[in-house]
């Protein structure tokens, strides 16, 4: 990637963006030496102006932006980041630094994230955590109970029931995948081979 760093003086700025969602993450600075360290560690590092150093995202809090693909724009001097985030991307707990609203396609996205932090949460308090600690028996029994209400409501309820329920069974479902490990993205990418290769 030939990059032209000579029209910042040295910087470039990078939009993040999530990987599947299309959510933009933030805006950072990169010079040479971040632009390295990101492309070899995996972990979007960017220049920091104000502290006037490299710093990784997430060295202190532990939410990471895991790289998973970069572009250069057509002049050469800014990039789209594609990362994979792990936690909350802005200092003050928001999914992104603009706080943008959810929108239905990434809300199950954020839902996910909201899940997992609730998951280690005190029990006595949160439904969530509360499931986790029932472990993966009690969960895919709730899953079950719920995709028995779904169906109920689908051939007699009203619209808003069959809808109530549907949630239910999405939301104890991504807590079911959690539970082994697992995430939506890995439902995402079945479902995208099944429509690349249809039998």
């Amino acid at each position: 990637m030939n990059i032209d760093f000579s029209k910042g003086n040295g910087l470039v700025p990078a939009v993040v963006q999530h990987v599947r969602t299309k959510r933009v993450l933030m805006l950072g600075y990169l010079n040479e030496e971040a632009y390295q360290q990101t492309t070899q560690s995996g972990r979007v590092t960017f220049y920091s102006r104000s502290k006037d150093r490299l710093w990784t995202k997430g060295e202190t809090s532990g939410n990471y932006l895991h790289l998973v693909d970069m572009y250069l724009d057509c002049d050469q001097d800014t990039l789209l980041i594609l990362a994979e985030p792990q936690g909350p991307v802005c200092h003050t707990g928001n999914l992104d630094c603009f706080d943008q609203p959810a929108t239905s396609a990434g809300f199950i996205h954020q839902l996910e994230h909201i899940i997992e932090s609730r998951s280690i949460a005190d029990p006595a308090h949160s439904y969530t955590a509360s499931l986790f600690q029932k472990g993966i028996q009690k969960i895919a029994q709730k899953v079950g109970e719920e995709a028995v209400e779904t169906i109920l409501e689908a051939q007699s309820g009203p619209d808003h029931l069959l809808l109530n329920e549907a949630a239910d069974l999405v939301f104890h479902l991504v807590v079911l995948l959690k539970a082994r490990g697992l995430s939506l993205h890995d439902l995402e990418d079945v479902l995208k081979q099944r429509h690349e290769n249809p039998r």
